[in-house]
């Protein structure tokens, strides 16, 4: 009997071995076809919310932290990337969130020049209701492109929200939460670009 279950253990064992040899090597060999396709998808993103035509850098390879920083709406790591033409600094996208949504945090990506133009909006994550709140997705209505274009001219500015409260930005029927969420956390996300070409220098490099 002893000897029987030492055997079979060591017949698990060894598959246990070859099954995690086998998973180890598939990973090394898809790992940088993965990562490839994700920055594929990622500059795909960039593309919709700042024009390929006003930078000449590489977005991805330009990328910072910003920790601890409540305007952006959590205390977790944001992703910054900066546009830059000739070398210069033009724009940044930067990752931020709206802690206030209706199901929870929405998490969007910001782009904006350093004057307060907002050049494009997206939301990378959301859990708002279908039918209702899911109007923000690119994917359900294009609601979120009437960011592109807008300027933040001043702090809490009466533009800067939906209709219903005096503001420039429909609202959606029987789900005013959300789009208030959005456009608050575009705002100060918009407002908070314009002092990233001073304080650039801070902000540590995101590690490959």
């Amino acid at each position: 009997m002893l000897k029987s279950i030492r055997h079979h253990g060591l017949i698990l064992a060894v598959f246990a071995a070859a099954t995690t040899g086998l998973a180890a090597t598939v990973y090394t060999i898809t790992k940088s076809t993965i990562d490839g396709q994700a920055l594929i998808q990622q500059q795909k993103l960039f593309d919709q919310i700042i024009s390929p035509n006003l930078y000449d850098n590489n977005l991805t390879k330009e990328c910072y932290l910003v920790s601890k920083n409540e305007v952006l709406g959590s205390s977790r790591p944001h992703h910054l990337y900066i546009a830059r033409k000739a070398g210069k600094p033009i724009a940044a996208i930067i990752e931020s969130t709206a802690p206030d949504g209706y199901s929870g945090a929405i998490k969007l990506l910001v782009a904006a020049d350093f004057h307060g133009k907002v050049l494009g909006v997206r939301v990378t994550e959301h859990h708002e209701t279908p039918g209702l709140g899911d109007k923000i997705d690119i994917r359900i209505s294009n609601w979120i492109n009437h960011f592109s274009g807008k300027k933040i001219d001043s702090e809490h500015s009466s533009h800067w929200a939906v209709k219903k409260d005096g503001g420039d930005f429909d609202q959606f029927t029987g789900a005013t939460i959300t789009p208030r969420a959005v456009i608050n956390a575009t705002e100060r996300t918009a407002m908070f670009i314009q002092s990233v070409p001073q304080k650039l220098s801070t902000y540590p490099a995101c590690s490959n």
